[in-house]
């Protein structure tokens, strides 16, 4: 099937099954944790039971006296047996960008252990909280959460001797658009946490739905000093709310607490922990005065002259860093002052997102490996994942020892973030491959495996300090490439099939080789033959190489050997130069002979290094990350932006072979293909500039950012579907050579300024050469989700491959959500299978 006919099914397909895959979840979603019956409470909210949203736990029911009335509630709770996170996968599809998120945590010694328990709570990747039922029971926890998923984990943590964890609710409640920004900011790494919401003025008892709307409980304002007021004789005056974005209730803004006789109104409120709070103070005038006041927070003016208007309301909005309580006090300018409502915050920071690409290859390798090691969510945060260790949000160790893995996945190369990768015992076997792109490994552990070739990417590693390769099959010589590796201090060889002199280059007071147990290795050059014809010569064993004093009585033979090492030295250094000097001529003869070349092209532009530094401000600002490297955010000498790649030292192709390729990528022009502007080959740099599409990618606006600030239309959608199958099939049938993509996905499309759709990063080595080629052998690249299976399981590469890919991306399109993901059942994880569900019962 060719991208044409996809499209027309993709156009039939959507129009038939919006209803099926695109059921909206608007409105409340209220929880009864452990309860087995759906009901419907005196304020008319509807709960249902939690048993969709988890899978494991006990429940049971607690009867018990709180102040003067018989309460029952189920709980659910989770024994120290249990595994050490349990969560709770919360939708929030078609809401609004900001939710309140309510639990609610009861013991009541429901156990008759009289033990109340202990535990952490997290949302998403941040811890939030801890909850201590021995201080307070029940124990209530109310965020203002950022939505930027379909899904929420909420998850309770054992703590040691914390005992079992234990929950009784969880809601729902979408907040008006654009609500509590001034706290929450534009980016999605801050969360609020209720300290309180204060009803000032009102004195009998909470106030929540349906007065408020959006179910925020308002406590009542009996616990403060000296006076206030309840606009009774108002109770029908409507306010103008449009330049309050947290549309507080009018029942909260109909009643102030307000100073009769005083001119100082004051409220001291104590906060649970050491932090930065935001505050929101609402006034309202409800009274036939304008009065105004000065505002001081914690003893700082936060307005000088504030002035109540009859009829009015307006908010007040402030931030306070690093503080353990709060005073808010008003001081009268004219008449007395007053305040209708209060809330105050906690700002939770919420750690960064391990990037897609490591999660993608994470889950492939988990995949391909047969494997179910719990792995949902983020690998590092809020914590990380077995076998996994993280430094912030970046992926630095995966320990996988005692695994059956068979060989190693391509995947791990696109963990470029691993410092330590052990392998051990995995049953690896043939050629050790996969791995050149791991810039910054530090410990590679590949012992006890089946390994018989060191294969050709291991030099590329620069930063390696270990490598532990005993007990394989290791056969043949070392390889040169090895000795390049300046910073290795560890080269386990023990008990292989290796035979030969070892490198010179090994040879160094600052690395340890092994080598025992190998027929024939040593920095010596006596052959192996002499080594088996004389059983009594002992297989050499190498070990950390110091230097020896010299005795007095070779002081002489030290002098002549100096001076003739001088003269050697001399004779070296200037052969050095001399070479150096024209390897330089070289590449600068080299450089100009291609700059001439690429201007004749009348296509990609060359670039100096240094333009390129000037272009990109040094690097500073990373806007991508991918198997090819960096992408960082430049604007040219004219004021142009642009996307700069920089690709990895030492994972280059050769001189040659880049240019050709740069030369093959500079024709490509097309309206839904992103542009190559320009290339830098330089200082041993290979870096591509492509044009800079300020929209984002398709990715971002279904599931990030811009899908709360653009709306994609059906109409949008498909046009972006036929911008994006435009790309595509010039790559497979308007080109010469045609170009396999390879790793078509959301991420890979990206959106200009009027939402016109390009593919992007079709880039080096993916073309077919023959024009009359059906496919191609390669090593499998690509992303989980949307990796065709045939090319998966037969390493045959054909354009169908990309057919398959998009294919995903339209359903992404049509359903808005992501291919892969662990909510709901497991039929439901990957989205291709999930869509095939609906197809199978439609012809039953």
């Amino acid at each position: 099937m060719d991208l044409k006919v996809f499209l027309v099914v993709f156009i039939l397909f959507s129009a038939q099954s919006i209803n099926v895959f695109c059921k909206d979840q608007d409105g409340f979603l209220s929880l009864s944790c452990g309860g087995t019956k759906d009901y419907t409470d005196s304020s008319n909210i509807s709960w249902v039971s939690d048993s969709e949203y988890i899978s494991t736990g006990n429940t049971t029911t607690i009867n018990y006296i709180e102040g003067t009335s018989s309460t029952t509630v189920s709980v659910r709770f989770f024994p120290d047996s249990d595994q050490s996170r349990r969560c709770y996968k919360l939708p929030l599809k078609n809401v609004s960008s900001v939710v309140l998120i309510r639990a609610q945590f009861v013991y009541k010694n429901y156990d008759r252990l009289g033990k109340p328990p202990a535990f952490s709570v997290s949302l998403g990747t941040a811890i939030t909280s801890t909850v201590n039922l021995s201080t307070s029971d029940p124990w209530n926890e109310e965020f203002l959460w950022p939505v930027n998923k379909d899904t929420l984990s909420f998850c309770l943590h054992s703590i040691p001797d914390g005992g079992s964890p234990v929950i009784s609710s969880i809601e729902i409640r979408p907040l008006p658009q654009g609500a509590y920004q001034n706290g929450i900011g534009e980016f999605p790494n801050k969360s609020l946490r209720k300290s309180y919401r204060i009803n000032s003025g009102y004195t009998n008892g909470s106030l929540r739905y349906p007065l408020d709307p959006y179910d925020r409980i308002w406590d009542a304002d009996q616990n403060y000093t000296p006076f206030h007021v309840s606009s009774g004789f108002n109770k029908l005056l409507r306010f103008n709310l449009s330049s309050l974005s947290e549309n507080p209730p009018a029942a909260v803004l109909q009643t102030a607490r307000v100073l009769a006789r005083r001119d100082v109104l004051t409220y001291n409120l104590a906060l649970d922990t050491h932090g930065d709070y935001h505050i929101v103070l609402y006034f309202a005038g409800i009274l036939p005065v304008s009065p105004s006041f000065e505002v001081l927070i914690n003893g700082d003016i936060a307005e000088s002259d504030y002035t109540v208007k009859m009829s009015e309301a307006s908010a007040l909005y402030s931030t306070q860093k690093r503080i353990k309580s709060l005073n808010i006090t008003l001081k009268s300018i004219n008449f007395y002052p007053q305040i209708n409502g209060i809330e105050v915050y906690e700002i939770v920071e919420i750690p960064l997102e391990a990037s897609s690409t490591t999660v993608s290859a994470l889950q492939v390798i988990e995949q391909s490996a047969g494997l179910d090691l719990g792995w949902e969510d983020d690998p590092c945060s809020p914590k990380s994942w077995d076998h996994i260790g993280c430094e912030g949000s970046l992926v630095t160790s995966l320990e996988l020892s005692d695994i059956n893995l068979r060989a190693i996945i391509p995947t791990f190369g696109d963990l470029l973030d691993l410092k330590t990768l052990d392998l051990h015992n995995t049953s690896l076997a043939g050629e050790i491959q996969n791995l050149g792109s791991l810039q910054n490994l530090e410990k590679l552990n590949l012992s006890f495996n089946q390994i018989t070739s060191f294969g050709t990417e291991l030099d590329n590693l620069v930063s390696l300090q270990i490598l532990d390769l005993q007990n394989n099959s290791l056969e043949g010589a070392v390889p040169d490439g090895l000795g390049e590796l300046e910073d290795l201090h560890l080269l386990n060889l023990e008990n292989n099939k290796l035979q030969g002199s070892l490198p010179q280059s090994l040879n160094r007071e600052s690395l340890e080789v092994r080598t025992s147990g190998n027929p024939c290795l040593s920095f010596s050059t006596m052959s192996c033959n002499d080594v088996s014809s004389n059983p009594s010569i002992e297989t050499p064993q190498v070990t950390i190489f110091t230097k020896k004093k010299p005795n007095k009585s070779n002081h002489i033979a030290i002098i002549l050997g100096a001076a003739a090492g001088t003269i050697l030295a001399l004779l070296v250094i200037s052969l050095s130069v001399f070479l150096y000097t024209k390897k330089q001529n070289t590449e600068v003869t080299y450089t100009d002979r291609t700059a001439i070349e690429m201007r004749n092209w009348n296509a990609a532009r060359v670039f100096s290094y240094k333009e390129i530094k000037s272009a990109t401000n040094n690097f500073k600002e990373v806007i991508g990350r991918g198997s090819f490297g960096s992408v960082y955010l430049g604007k040219l000498s004219d004021g142009k932006p642009v996307a700069v790649k920089v690709r990895f030292d030492k994972t280059q192709l050769g001189a040659d072979s880049f240019i050709n390729e740069v030369y093959l990528l500079s024709q490509i022009r097309h309206q839904n293909l992103v542009c190559l502007e320009g290339f830098c080959y330089e200082s041993k740099q290979q870096i591509l500039v492509y044009e800079y599409l300020p929209g984002g990618s398709l990715a971002e606006h279904l599931y990030g950012l811009n899908s709360q600030k653009v709306s994609l239309s059906w109409v949008r959608r498909l046009k972006i579907a036929v911008d994006a199958a435009k790309g595509l099939d010039y790559l497979h049938n308007g080109n010469e050579p045609r170009i396999i993509h390879r790793d078509v996905k959301c991420s890979n499309i990206l959106l200009d300024k009027d939402m016109n759709a390009k593919v992007c990063d079709f880039g080096l080595s993916k073309q077919v050469m023959q024009a009359d080629a059906s496919h191609v052998t390669t090593v499998v690249k690509g992303t989980a989700g949307y990796l065709d299976p045939e090319y998966y399981s037969t390493q045959q590469l054909t354009e169908k491959s990309d057919v398959y890919s998009f294919g995903v991306v339209l359903l992404e399109l049509i359903c808005g959500r992501e291919p892969l993901r662990h909510s709901g059942t497991p039929d439901s994880f990957n989205l291709v299978l999930w869509v095939l569900q609906y197809k199978l019962q439609k012809i039953i």
